[in-house]
């Protein structure tokens, strides 16, 4: 809750998905409704977009490398520069007060620098929170993007909802098929249909669309993949913790697995219980977290920690074994609902 007097910081929406899954679509038809009309729109391809929206801005996806070298740890000047200009438009009287502002990015893009670039920049992160990551994939072409480019597993990890596209076309078995390695690769996603590029707003932008706990945590199947040469090794590990866990001990060695392994480890998320009355949430993609938060109560009955490791070269039982060295620190022993999965 923002303090009295201090106005709510704007929710910044990433919309990304790999060439051709249709993230056009599906924005031109969602801002059609009248809800949407004071969202900003930040697109990479200003004039060959078939967006029609009065907040439509450019966005020309120049990011700066830091001298580290992580490319997930890269600042989008374009960004920085269209975010600013957007908050001294608003301020002037020019636009209205924004609701949302959505960025869409490039085909190929890692949403992890613009998460970034609204964390780590000293004016926007008062002014911008990222709300989510909604990711397109289309139902005809999405499992073999996934089985030959890692750029698409990537963007499904980092999402919070994941939309189908093309399912008006496609036939219902490779839908069911696709909807079963989707929830493998991001078992915390909310996956939605989008027939004709439709969805309600509501479903995409409101409350319930992103919830807070990593449901579904549940052992899961090894999937077939086809062509092998292709397929990047993204595995999920899903864990529970028996008792409370201390925040200090599993913030250490949280910031010693991104230090060591943070391009790696391509999505986390959970909920931790750390003795208050609800728990901690854990949220980021790649070295990029989220600031914690701590939720006044817990979302359903169930009051186990539990997290899911999303990681590419890391195997399920690495994360256990290292978080059981720390056992004794955190309080709590981490119980792994088995995930071993490539995808």
């Amino acid at each position: 809750m923002p303090s009295p007097g201090k106005p709510a910081k704007r929710p910044v929406t990433v919309v990304t998905g790999f060439l051709g899954s249709g993230k056009t679509t599906l924005l031109s038809r969602v801002l059609l409704d009248s809800a949407m009309s004071d969202t900003a729109v930040l697109v990479n391809e200003f004039g060959k977009v078939g967006l029609d929206h009065h907040l439509l801005r450019r966005a020309e996806e120049k990011t700066v490398l830091l001298g580290h070298g992580c490319v997930c740890c890269t600042t989008r000047d374009d960004l920085v520069e269209a975010l600013l200009g957007l908050l001294d438009e608003e301020g002037r009287g020019e636009i209205p007060p924004l609701k949302r502002i959505v960025v869409e990015t490039t085909g190929l893009a890692d949403p992890a620098p613009i998460l970034f670039t609204v964390f780590s920049h000293p004016v926007l992160q008062h002014h911008y929170r990222v709300d989510r990551v909604i990711c397109t994939v289309d139902a005809v072409n999405g499992r073999l993007h996934l089985d030959r480019n890692p750029e698409s597993t990537k963007q499904i990890a980092a999402a919070d909802v994941v939309v189908l596209t093309k399912t008006d076309v496609s036939e219902a078995s490779p839908i069911d098929a696709l909807h079963a390695r989707i929830s493998g690769i991001n078992p915390s996603a909310r996956i939605l249909e989008a027939p004709f590029g439709a969805v309600d707003p509501d479903e995409l932008f409101g409350d319930g669309a992103v919830d807070p706990s990593p449901s579904g945590l549940r052992p899961f199947d090894p999937i077939e993949l086809g062509d092998g040469q292709h397929v990047s090794q993204t595995h999920s590990t899903s864990l529970t913790f028996d008792g409370p866990v201390d925040w200090t001990a599993f913030g250490t060695w949280f910031s010693m697995l991104l230090h060591a392994r943070g391009e790696d480890v391509l999505r986390v998320k959970g909920l931790l219980d750390v003795g208050g009355s609800g728990p901690v949430l854990l949220n980021g993609v790649q070295h990029v977290i989220h600031p914690p938060d701590h939720l006044e109560e817990w979302p359903d009955e169930d009051r186990r920690s539990r997290i899911v490791f999303i990681t590419r070269g890391i195997r399920a039982e690495e994360i256990v074994d290292s978080l059981e060295t720390f056992s004794g620190l955190t309080g709590a022993k981490p119980q792994p609902l088995e995930a071993n999965l490539r995808v």
